[in-house]
């Protein structure tokens, strides 16, 4: 895996410009903070974000895949304000899952997901090296 940067670019904070990966590749679909019985148990941002990533991680291990092998991210939030809001909880959280991988990532604010309590999605795309 060959994390992008261009020359003279500022280093970002918390993602990366790009990653280039020769591997297997495993997608993961969106995950809302709900368990696996697809009970959701807060609606707390922050705390939905910890569920979606536990979900993610889980996925990605039925792939044969870590969080170190992600290289691309995309969050959808209903509420740009509470995303921000919570960067301080998201990152403790992001780092307790993900660890300090930062691949390269996205966040669009949506006016609406699929399920009614869901208040972030997460997808994700990695390469497990061969």
């Amino acid at each position: 895996m060959e994390f992008l940067q261009p020359e003279g670019w500022p280093r970002p904070r918390g993602y990366a410009n790009g990653i280039a990966a020769t591997g297997r590749m495993v997608f993961v679909s969106g995950m809302v903070g709900w368990d696996a019985d697809g009970v959701f148990h807060t609606d707390d941002f922050a705390g939905q974000v910890h569920q979606a990533l536990v979900n993610v991680v889980a996925v990605l291990a039925a792939g044969g895949a870590r969080p170190e092998h992600i290289v691309r991210m995309t969050w959808y939030v209903l509420d740009k304000k509470e995303y921000v809001d919570a960067y301080p909880r998201i990152g403790a959280v992001y780092r307790e899952l993900i660890g300090s991988h930062y691949p390269a990532m996205s966040a669009v604010q949506v006016a609406g997901l699929v399920e009614d309590r869901a208040r972030v999605e997460i997808e994700v795309t990695a390469v497990v090296p061969a």
